[in-house]
């Protein structure tokens, strides 16, 4: 690991300026994802700006009736609070899916949402990667691409979002609250949050990088019987090869986001009207377009299958 310098703001805004005033810098909390890439100089960070002491941990209603979860409230207190599991259920599931206890006990909510990729390629420094290194081309393509993007790809990168949290996000139609060196503040919709790889990826997602994330909030409950199914190699402590988040209304109506298919949670709110017909008529909509490698075509027929546990699995 690099040296590096060190401080701890007083406030979001001071944060946000102290990373604007040094190059590079990156905000740090839990550390789960940066601290394993600054072992592997991925990350070289010069000056991190810890985030820690902010009062960001708190989760809280909202006069709208949803809730307002804090950047750094940790993954296991949002899975374990009453409200979420009561109200969210699925985000509750989806937070309890990823990971282990321990690294549940440290991961804060905004640092699960910028969590990077582990595409192989992109950890392996030996190896070309746009994401790393821009412009340096892709392996991943002509590689081994069991775990990579089946949709949403680009001929500059097929990496996949990892997380889990951020799949059950996109289908409550959360958003994300942030605030910048100058103390301005905004709200991102979830579903403008993470990007597409496109020709620039290695920005994941829409952040400017003096922009911290204070805050997620979540709309009034949806109801319904909400699922997260997940599918991966083994059973714990490993990402998904395909998830899906369904919250299911009576009349049959309802939403549905993949996880482990694309660069960010995917969702195509079009493709739920099929709901009422069933997983492969959803899938179809969900993935038209879809561009499998040789080593991942088996993701589309998994996706239908998944969405079709989930959907049995909510309406008994």
């Amino acid at each position: 690991m690099k040296s590096f310098t060190y401080e701890r703001p007083a406030s979001p805004a001071e944060a946000a300026s102290a990373v604007a005033r040094n190059p590079g810098a990156k905000f740090i909390a839990g550390g789960t994802n940066l601290l394993d890439l600054m072992k592997l100089q991925i990350e070289t960070p010069a000056h991190l700006v810890d985030v820690n002491g902010l009062g960001l941990d708190a989760i809280e209603a909202t006069p709208e009736g949803g809730l307002r979860i804090g950047a750094l409230v940790r993954n296991t207190d949002l899975a374990a609070d009453p409200r979420v599991r009561r109200d969210y259920p699925v985000l509750s599931r989806a937070l309890l899916a990823g990971a282990t206890g321990q690294l549940r006990n440290q991961a804060t909510t905004a640092g699960n949402l910028l969590q990077r990729t582990r595409c192989p390629y992109f950890y392996d420094t030996a190896q070309a990667c746009n994401k790393r290194r821009p412009g340096s081309g892709c392996a991943a393509l002509d590689g081994i691409s069991r775990q990579l993007a089946v949709i949403g790809g680009s001929e500059a990168c097929i990496a996949t979002h990892p997380g889990d949290m951020a799949v059950a996000m996109r289908v409550l139609d959360a958003a994300v609250e942030t605030v910048d060196a100058t103390g301005a503040a905004r709200t991102i919709p979830i579903a403008e949050f993470h990007r597409l790889p496109g020709d620039a990826p290695e920005r994941d997602t829409m952040l400017r990088p003096d922009e911290l994330i204070t805050a997620v909030t979540l709309p009034r409950p949806l109801g319904g019987a909400q699922i997260y199914r997940k599918v991966r190699d083994r059973a714990s402590y490993a990402f998904a090869l395909v998830s899906v988040a369904a919250v299911v209304q009576p009349d049959g109506s309802g939403r549905v986001a993949f996880g482990g298919l694309a660069h960010k949670p995917w969702r195509v709110e079009a493709a739920e009207a099929e709901l009422p017909r069933g997983a492969a008529a959803v899938a179809a909509g969900m993935l038209s377009g879809a561009r499998p490698t040789r080593d991942n075509a088996f993701k589309l027929r998994l996706a239908e299958r998944t969405l079709g546990a989930a959907l049995k699995q909510a309406r008994a």
